[in-house]
Formats: structure tokens, sequence, C-alpha cells
């Protein structure tokens, strides 16, 4: 699975990512603002069943093995969830969506223990930082 962020700058850049993998074809797809932090964020809360429901689906359909999380850069998500000093620089940026993948990979070990995850942080230009 790729959960990834519904910012329409990124669309085609994780698609690129992906088909560079092998993967087209190969993987079931969430897309929630903030990719991440959608899912862990107290301020989405309301969207976190959501996830996990349609994540237990990919597993039981799609037989799922890995869960790919793509967040990004100047996400305006982050700073909804966690407010402008969070983003405000590369730094708190990296540091905000370092904190909240690590979150997911924690949530995901308690949920599925069975399914491996990558972590990473898209920039604007398509180049991805695994975040681990």
């Amino acid at each position: 699975m790729v959960l990834a962020c519904i910012d329409p700058r990124f669309q085609e850049l994780v698609t690129n990512y992906t088909t560079g993998r092998g993967l087209t074809g190969r993987y079931s797809q969430f897309t929630v603002a903030g990719a991440a932090i959608g899912v862990v964020a107290p301020r989405f809360e309301n969207w976190h069943a959501t996830f996990w429901d349609n994540l237990d689906a990919s597993v039981e359909l799609h037989r799922i093995t890995t869960v790919i999380a793509i967040n990004h850069r100047d996400c305006g998500a982050a700073e909804i969830a966690y407010g402008a000093a969070a983003v405000a620089d590369a730094t708190c940026e990296t540091r905000t969506h370092r904190e909240a993948l690590a979150e997911f990979r924690r949530q995901l070990a308690v949920r599925h223990p069975q399914l491996g995850v990558e972590t990473g942080l898209m920039a604007l230009d398509g180049t991805l930082e695994g975040i681990s």
C-alpha cells in the first residue's frame, strides 16, 4: 500500500516514484491530507479509523505485505495539524515529519506487525528522503 497526500503537486511525483520502483499495478493506494500526519495527528482524529479500516481491507483483499508512507515538504496539513512553528524552517519541518512518521510506524507495528513499512519525506522535486 502507498499512503500519500492529497496535494495536487505530488500526485505525479508519487506516481513517478512508484513507477520507478516497478510498482505500477501492484499496490493499493490511500490518499489523505498530510499522508501519515492525517493518520496520526490528533487534529485529524476523525480520519484515523477510516485509514485503518481501509488498510485492513487492503490486507485482506490484496494481501499487501508493505506500507509505503510518503509525506512531503511544504505540507499545508502539517501546519494545520501542528501549527506554523512546526514547519517554520527546514529543520522544524523535518523534525515534525520525522515524529509523525515514527508515530505512524509505531501504530502500524501494533495493528499489523506482519507488515513491512517504508517511510519517507518527498521534496518538491520528487526526491524521496528515507525516514526511519
